[in-house]
């Protein structure tokens, strides 16, 4: 088998260099390249066309933002990866385990999933059953994927794509003016999405998205 190349994407630098120890100790694969935002892991992907990307999503959505609590960073990086390149292998590596993630990730066509408790082995695994043309998700992921009921009793998953991410930023404090200028669409349009995240989830105020948002893993408490 030839060498999987992998661009390794995390924002933080002594994380990212034990990832980057493990596997480039494996004779198949190398690391030819890193990031640790969502801008600068797009910028690379298009520069050195990766065999596979280990993807963090806890990271800042690009090179201005110093925001990296919740997993919007990562998201972005993987959408704009996979519009660019519809066939990109990625695999997410993440402390978040819990719905929307999984299965929105899912659905965009992610090919592994695992957290980072995952052993040494089970990465260098999945990298090699990615490259390979398969797909590797950790045992916790593959509960949370295939248990419909737990999917359907989690209300995020109500909200589109778009809707998810607005949803994120203000459970993460952010305003909608501040919204609408860090993903470029109009103040008005953030307000009409925030009108329709409170109506398809009964929520009343920012305090109710903060608390369902928490409840539901989706920003840290």
């Amino acid at each position: 088998m030839k060498t999987a190349k992998v661009l390794l994407v995390d924002d933080h630098d002594i994380v990212r260099e034990g990832f980057k120890q493990l596997l480039d100790s494996h004779p198949q694969i190398e690391i030819i390249a890193q990031a640790n935002n969502s801008h600068e892991a797009f910028q690379v992907y298009k520069k050195t066309n990766p065999d596979i990307v280990i993807m963090d999503l806890s990271m800042p959505a690009d090179s201005e933002s110093l925001d990296s609590n919740g997993a919007q960073g990562g998201i972005e990086a993987i959408q704009r990866i996979l519009k660019y390149d519809s066939n990109a292998k990625v695999i997410v590596l993440t402390v978040w385990e819990s719905n929307p993630y999984p299965k929105t990730l899912v659905k965009l066509g992610v090919k592994g999933y695992l957290t980072k408790r995952c052993a040494p082995e089970e990465l260098i695994k999945a990298v090699l059953a990615v490259y390979l043309g398969g797909s590797h998700f950790a045992e916790s992921i593959k509960a949370i994927i295939n248990d419909g009921d737990a999917v359907e009793d989690n209300p995020v998953n109500l909200l589109t794509k778009r809707e998810i991410e607005i949803f994120t930023l203000l459970a993460e404090g952010q305003t909608a003016t501040q919204i609408a200028d860090s993903i470029f669409l109009s103040h008005k349009t953030v307000h009409a999405h925030r009108a329709n995240i409170m109506r398809k989830l009964s929520l009343s105020n920012n305090s109710d998205i903060v608390h369902l948002a928490i409840r539901h893993g989706v920003v840290k408490p």
